[in-house]
């Protein structure tokens, strides 16, 4: 395996057998407290692997997994196949392709990490990696960016926005995470891109880890950095999606996820006003709100269900906040 066959992942780990993609700069690890992103900067979410072949199969192999999880096979940007994979499995194989030269997608597990050994075609077929050209969509925020509860990886909603706007992705989705570290700010300025989402808010609440004090000072400090390199980049700030309980009830600084939307609001506002014509501002209840709480599974995650849901509605959600801009 070399580089030039994976996609969506910030580094890639050279390891004796294999490689590793990473969602941070993996030689960067220890400044990504705790334990780079409380493990999460290693998941695959929206890492792939993308080849064109006339192979009728492909098998990706990879070290023991840690725990199940699941691949899935693209053909032509339509959905082929789902290998559901145990813990301890060395490989995914997806059989009974179409004949004839076809690009390949291979979307890698979006919750746990991997080390991908070696990628295996039929003896007379031939395969190569392929160049990306589309846009760079960069996606920063929580679990319900990461979307570890989706059906597989394919259908994580970032991944079926990203095909109907017509971008690759890097998803930098962390599940229990997504507290507007500097270091994340640092990294999306760092990176490549033609347009930048953020998804901000929920687990500031549910871990209490910013005060309404200093909420709007760290959100500005996160757009402000990434706005060292990406001056004119459209730039999309999301509210939290609805809460149930956490509309109403304050948590331990006081705050509520209302309170967070208007704070969001009012930041983007101020950036417009100081000349940011690039950055925009979507209510998160408007592209998933009270009307849509029975596909919460828990009160707070969107679910299978809620995931696609969220994928089919970011295309026009998007061209709404930009157009409104």
């Amino acid at each position: 395996m070399t580089e030039e066959w994976f996609h969506g992942a910030v580094s890639l780990e050279r390891r004796e057998g294999g490689i590793k993609p990473w969602r941070i700069p993996y030689m960067d690890y220890e400044l990504y407290p705790p334990e780079g992103i409380e493990g999460k900067a290693e998941i695959c979410a929206g890492v792939r692997l993308q080849l064109r072949t006339d192979s009728t199969a492909v098998a990706v192999a990879f070290a023991p997994l840690a725990d199940d999880a699941a691949m899935d096979c693209l053909a032509g940007e339509e959905w082929f196949q789902t290998a559901n994979l145990p813990a301890g499995t060395t490989e995914a194989l997806f059989s009974g392709l179409p004949g004839g030269i076809k690009v390949l997608e291979i979307w890698l597990p979006q919750s746990i990490g991997m080390t991908v050994t070696g990628l295996m075609i039929d003896d007379e077929a031939a395969g190569v990696p392929l160049q990306d050209d589309r846009p760079r969509w960069i996606t920063y925020g929580s679990s319900i960016t990461q979307c570890v509860a989706a059906s597989s990886p394919s259908r994580a909603w970032p991944v079926i926005a990203a095909a109907a706007c017509g971008f690759q992705l890097t998803n930098l989705g962390f599940s229990g995470n997504c507290h507007m570290e500097p270091m994340i700010g640092r990294l999306i300025r760092d990176l490549p891109a033609d347009f930048i989402s953020i998804c901000a808010g929920v687990n500031i609440y549910g871990a209490a880890t910013l005060s309404p004090r200093m909420f709007k000072p760290q959100l500005i400090g996160l757009l402000e950095t990434i706005r060292d390199k990406h001056r004119d980049t459209p730039l999309l700030v999301i509210s939290p999606i609805y809460g149930t309980v956490r509309e109403t009830e304050p948590n331990l600084l006081g705050f509520t996820l209302p309170m967070m939307r208007e704070a969001i609001r009012e930041t983007v506002a101020l950036l417009r006003e100081r000349g940011d014509r690039h950055i925009y501002y979507q209510d998160g209840l408007d592209w998933f709100g009270p009307d849509d709480a029975a596909f919460l599974t828990d009160g707070l995650h969107p679910g299978a269900e809620g995931y696609e849901l969220l994928g089919r509605r970011f295309r026009g959600m998007r061209e709404a906040a930009l157009g409104a801009g």
